[in-house]
């Protein structure tokens, strides 16, 4: 018996993309161990020698003139990627895709960034039968994601559902599934055990993400922040920015024992575990998670763009605040310190009230649904994992 195969294609313009596509993988394999899922980030995959330079860049762009950035994510709102950029594409980095698709022989394509979606979709035209999935991996719609040969949208919320509809897209080709965490936020650990575990103190907690590539926070707030590590746990998780991480640990102010500097960790899970707030850029994926463990969050400077759609969103559902003053951390700074009970009231609410589409589980279950049951082998029917991190 054949295997049922889920190919997953994206890109890595922010680590989010392809972070949900791993976390679909390995969620679609905890559900059923016989389903087989490779996940490849196209570009990197077939040139690696100019993909990275054009990530490099990217990830500059980012790092330091965020505004631009978002202006050019509003000046191509509405618009679909034009022909001569689907062509270049093509031409640079995806022109053996379709060798890829034929030898890896999947039963569905599933794609977490526009451009693979967007060469895919040019392979359909081209007679490509195999069915493209789009899951978007933001709380908003941008024109980039649409084309007419996607057999069905993965939307996060029905708010999104109702922006593509608005840009053309039949109800019945959007699927609500929300965006797929990895299963191991799919539960709580032990706290106390975990404490243990990553040598850290059992006491209030804030948890600061500077995201995968660890962008930095302004001194003021982290100068506040440490102020008050006498009576409140510090744990900074910088990504992979070492020269952040290496001149945070020789800065005085960060050297308390309430204080713990990190650079990339692939345990976030426990984490957000053993924290009652999370400070954060308000990426999709770690928005997703937060809300997965019900932990409280604070949005740091939102970059024009995707991530102020996805700040709206949390916030107007309640789930998060936008750390624009000073008296917002003043105040979860007093809650953690005096009222610490109204903290995990508030995290047990989160995870109560919560819609299904938020559910941790909710996206692998959907996209199950996508291959019918005579395609799935029998629950123990194991095939080769090909889903392994990165």
């Amino acid at each position: 018996m054949r295997y049922p195969r889920v190919l997953l294609f994206s890109e890595g313009f922010g680590t989010g993309h392809t972070q949900a596509a791993y976390a679909l993988a390995e969620g679609i394999r905890r559900m059923n161990p016989g389903i087989h899922c490779r996940v490849i980030e196209l570009g990197n995959f077939l040139n690696p020698t100019v993909g990275p330079l054009i990530l490099s860049a990217y990830r500059k762009t980012v790092s330091t003139r965020p505004r631009l950035v978002g202006m050019l994510y509003r000046s191509q709102y509405k618009k679909s990627l034009n022909r001569l950029t689907r062509l270049a594409l093509h031409r640079i980095f995806y022109a053996q895709a379709e060798r890829v698709i034929e030898q890896l022989k999947p039963n569905l394509i599933i794609c977490t960034h526009p451009f693979p979606n967007a060469v895919v979709s040019r392979l359909k035209r081209q007679g490509l039968s195999v069915p493209l999935y789009t899951l978007i991996t933001d709380y908003d719609a941008h024109g980039t994601w649409v084309n007419s040969e996607v057999d069905e949208y993965l939307v996060s919320t029905p708010h999104v559902k109702k922006m593509l509809m608005h840009r053309g897209v039949p109800s019945e080709f959007i699927r609500v599934t929300g965006i797929p965490v990895h299963p191991k936020f799919w539960e709580s650990g032990d706290r106390k055990a975990l404490e243990a575990e990553l040598g850290i103190n059992s006491m209030p907690t804030v948890l600061i993400m500077g995201g995968g590539w660890g962008l930095v926070f302004n001194k003021e707030l982290l100068s506040k922040l440490a102020a008050r590590a006498d009576d409140i746990q510090l744990v900074f998780c910088m990504g992979q920015n070492e020269k952040l991480v290496a001149s945070m640990r020789e800065d005085p102010i960060f050297q308390h024992p309430n204080i713990h500097v990190w650079g990339y960790r692939d345990d976030i899970h426990k984490l957000m575990d053993v924290s009652d707030l999370l400070i954060t850029k308000p990426g999709g994926m770690t928005c997703t998670e937060g809300v997965a463990k019900g932990i409280p969050m604070l949005f740091y400077e939102p970059i024009p763009g995707q991530e102020e759609e996805n700040s709206n969103f949390f916030v107007s559902k309640g789930y998060a605040e936008i750390l624009d003053s000073p008296s917002v951390i003043d105040k979860w700074l007093d809650l953690l310190s005096n009222h610490y009970e109204r903290v995990q009231e508030q995290r047990s609410s989160t995870a109560q009230s919560r819609s299904s589409h938020l559910a941790p589980k909710h996206c692998a279950a959907e996209v199950m649904e996508l291959l019918t049951d005579e395609q799935l082998p029998a629950i123990g029917d194991e095939a080769p994992r090909v889903s392994d991190q990165p």
